[in-house]
């Protein structure tokens, strides 16, 4: 008997240890991003192109889920069973028909959010890579690391793993430079569920001698204090106002992982009570140079995201949370979200057809 309580103390010592060594190895590999961080601006366009005011342009942006979600998938963190993506394969056929749906819409500017370069989710296929070999005719391309995760050993039988993603910019136009923003985020522990967050800008030059500032954005979804995911978007506003002072022209397109209208439930007609993730913007935050716009065909009502806490089906919750703003400058002329059905990712693309005015 003494020997079996020996054991089974040894057992629950070498537990112990194991738990106080993963929360060192979290907590030491644990880092941030520098802020106003260069990035590199990739060109394999022959010829540069420069952008004009008074052309049309389009902006598509999409949210890909690391290249995961099928709509019959389900993902752990929002109540569902899944942890990864099913296989390398399923990785592969997610992001290259999401790509081909977004190179569709034939987008001057493409933004892509939650892309995968290294993670043990998405069986280290290198996602940015992969899209960037979709579309050739978008040869200015940046990439921001998002966030660098330690591994998670949870679930338990299907461990998330360690993973690196980002936000990808694609672009017909020259882009002159860029810059990584460190985004707010939480303290304390709460920072190693947050990680790191960041949105990209990248300057477009104009032939006026003004410039198109983009900014690719990803917002928290997963905070425990409400004031971070206002300070985001306070200092992205913030940004955008000051560029469109020096008489720049700005835009910023992504997942808010905010409910933009701030009622999808009634337009979209499921409940949405149970999931307080997605709240509304609060308008008192939005300067007045700047508007955000909501993508919205009131003849084919269209939600950009389903809540992934089942498979995608008539009980889903969905909610509009990917959009743009627009600097005052700016002409927007339609701005709609692509239907997918939810096929390739957790999200549905969204476009926007805006026109730089003439000063």
């Amino acid at each position: 008997m003494k020997r079996l309580l020996r054991i089974v103390l040894c057992l629950l010592a070498l537990l112990i240890i194991a738990v106080i060594c993963y929360v060192a190895y979290v907590l030491l590999t644990y880092y941030r991003l520098e802020d106003n961080l260069p990035l590199e601006v990739e060109q394999t366009n022959e010829t540069a192109v420069t952008a004009t005011v008074g052309e049309r342009y389009r902006l598509v942006s999409y949210n890909i889920g690391f290249g995961a979600y099928s709509d019959d998938y389900s993902f752990f963190m929002d109540g569902g069973e899944e942890s990864r993506a099913r296989s390398e394969a399923a990785v592969y056929e997610n992001v290259g028909e999401a790509v081909k749906t977004a190179r569709e819409a034939d987008p001057d500017f493409l933004f892509l959010q939650e892309v995968d370069v290294d993670g043990t989710r998405s069986y280290h296929v290198d996602e940015y890579a992969y899209a960037c070999t979709l579309l050739p005719s978008l040869g200015q391309r940046v990439f921001a690391q998002n966030y660098d995760s330690p591994y998670l050993f949870w679930p338990l039988l299907e461990p998330h793993g360690a993973n690196q993603a980002g936000q990808a910019t694609f672009s017909r136009y020259t882009i002159s430079s860029a810059l990584r923003r460190s985004l707010p985020i939480e303290g304390g522990v709460m920072k190693l569920v947050d990680l790191d967050r960041c949105y990209s800008v990248s300057r477009i030059p104009l032939e006026n001698g003004k410039e198109l500032v983009l900014y690719n954005f990803h917002l928290s979804a997963y905070t425990s204090d409400g004031t971070i995911a206002e300070d985001q978007l306070k200092m992205l506003f913030a940004d955008m106002s000051a560029e469109y002072a020096a008489g720049n022209y700005a835009i910023a397109g992504g997942d808010f992982n905010k409910d933009i209208f701030g009622n999808s439930s009634e337009i979209f007609g499921v409940s949405g009570e149970a999931y307080t993730w997605a709240q509304p913007i609060p308008q008192e935050l939005i300067p007045e140079e700047l508007s955000i716009v909501a993508p919205f065909d009131e003849a084919n009502p269209v939600a950009s995201c389903r809540n992934a806490d089942r498979p995608y089906g008539p009980d889903n919750y969905l909610v509009t949370v990917d959009g743009f703003i627009v600097s005052a400058n700016v002409t927007v002329e339609k701005a709609a979200v692509i239907d997918t059905g939810f096929r390739w990712s957790d999200h549905n693309p969204v476009y926007m057809d805006f026109i730089l005015n003439n000063d």
